[in-house]
């Protein structure tokens, strides 16, 4: 069977890819080797760890409601209703995407897709192989949980994101290697759940990848709400007993300690999911197992995109690979479009506080011979903040000191991953930081915090 598209993978980037192909009147098909359709954000990624966070959120007003003026006696957790409630989310979402698949004439198609070369691709399902053919064809192949050497996950000990989303009971004690978005999550929801929490990051900071200040102020939050956390520390001889996990570590200042946990959870990043899809039977050329793409995201095949995880260059984040989508199926239907823009990239980190940011870190501008002036408003100064009792945190925005550019927008603090959406708005427009001066921001509301750290730019913030 012949298509003008074919998209590899139903993740975010694939199933909207494979929507646009639909609604620009392309005959299109999605191949997906699992049995539902949504790829890791939606089944064991993205969404089913954000409705645990906002389980946790919620469970948090319930055990502390005395400042809202609620007696709350007693407050149960039925951890089964919370995983069924997740369960039904993800179930709900991926039949959304079966739907939407039918409504713009995307043909699915079931089995393991692998590259033959010249626009072929053998599928191969339950009843065998098939050939289909097409002028353009779609990799979003997505990444999986990378693990430490010689380690295997299984369901009661030793875990990734898939199998940490389905343990039947919240552990008095879990480990956690990693302190990057998902190890910082995971800790966020399970600290709150009642768990014992230990984060365990070689590097010298908790989430590296954001602004150093960012941090700092959620390593305190963590250390403040309970959770330990050991930087520059290195996870050895892990070892599986009866019911608990041993870990020897090494602590940054060169002392060991033993420590047991009934679960470890190791999140030290993902792994592209571009082994064993053919592209040795393709010209497109790899960087550590990433593949190379130019501004329209395609390969050194012809006729052969790359879109999301698998991309080298690009953030492994849904958004990332939606936006590449965008940009490859325009390419294909002779639609404009903009290459992505690696500095407008926004970052969600979903713990308590939450985390958004985009652009340069005050450190990345500094390192590349920018002049820079910095404007922070904290959270304990905005009302709305003072309403929800969430005081943690604050709004910096690096500017560029001549022209008023913005850089970068970093927030920790009540809803980040959302307020963010101001900043990357802003700075795609290219607003200046005077402009966003000048910007009226209703009150009382959270967002009024970037006003003003905008206005501290030039120390001209109100509320401090």
């Amino acid at each position: 069977m012949a298509y003008e598209v074919v998209v590899i993978g139903s993740g975010p980037g694939g199933y909207s890819a494979a929507v646009r192909a639909g609604q620009y009147g392309l005959k299109a098909a999605l191949i997906e080797r699992q049995p539902r359709l949504g790829g890791t954000c939606l089944l064991v990624g993205c969404i089913p760890t954000k409705a645990l966070l906002h389980t946790a959120d919620v469970w948090d007003y319930f055990k502390h409601p005395e400042a809202q003026g609620i007696a709350c006696k007693d407050p149960q957790l039925n951890y089964g209703q919370v995983l069924d409630r997740k369960n039904k989310i993800v179930s709900k979402h991926s039949k959304g995407i079966e739907f939407l698949m039918r409504k713009n004439k995307v043909d699915v198609i079931k089995g393991h897709a692998r590259l033959l070369g010249g626009g072929r691709i053998e599928v191969t399902g339950d009843k065998g192989a098939q050939t289909v053919e097409s002028k353009n064809i779609i990799l979003a192949t997505g990444s999986e949980a990378r693990m430490l050497p010689g380690l295997q996950p299984d369901p009661n000990l030793i875990l990734t994101n898939i199998e940490i989303l389905d343990i039947p009971e919240v552990p008095k004690t879990i480990g956690i290697i990693g302190a990057g978005a998902v190890g910082v999550e995971f800790a966020s929801i399970f600290n709150r759940f009642g768990s014992k929490v230990t984060v365990i990051e070689m590097l010298p900071r908790l989430v590296p990848v954001e602004d150093e200040e960012i941090s700092k102020e959620l390593d305190k939050h963590f250390k403040k709400t309970g959770i330990r956390t050991e930087t520059g520390a290195k996870a050895e001889n892990i070892r599986k007993n009866a019911n608990s996990v041993s870990v020897c570590l090494t602590l940054a200042n060169g002392n060991k300690e033993e420590m047991e946990f009934d679960k470890l959870l190791v999140a030290v990043g993902r792994k592209p999911n571009t082994e064993n899809v053919g592209l040795e039977n393709t010209k497109a050329q790899l960087d550590r197992g990433f593949v190379k793409v130019d501004g329209a995201q395609r390969t050194g095949e012809p006729g052969l995109y790359a879109i999301g995880d698998v991309v080298a260059g690009t953030p492994q984040l849904a958004h990332v690979a939606t936006a590449e989508g965008m940009v490859a199926v325009a390419h294909i239907a002779g639609k404009p479009a903009r290459p992505i823009n690696r500095n407008r990239i926004p970052g969600c980190t979903y713990t308590d506080p939450g985390i958004g940011s985009v652009g340069l870190t005050e450190a990345q501008a500094r390192a590349q011979g920018f002049k820079v002036k910095v404007g922070k408003f904290p959270f304990v100064g905005n009302s709305k903040a003072t309403i929800l009792d969430k005081h943690e945190g604050f709004v910096k925005v690096i500017g560029e000191e001549t022209v008023g550019e913005i850089l970068g927008v970093h927030i920790i603090g009540p809803e980040a991953f959302e307020l963010i959406s101001e900043a990357v708005t802003a700075m795609e427009a290219e607003a200046t930081v005077e402009s966003m001066m000048a910007t009226i921001h209703a009150h009382p509301t959270l967002y009024e915090a970037l006003g003003e750290a905008f206005n501290n730019v030039d120390r001209l913030a109100i509320n401090i």
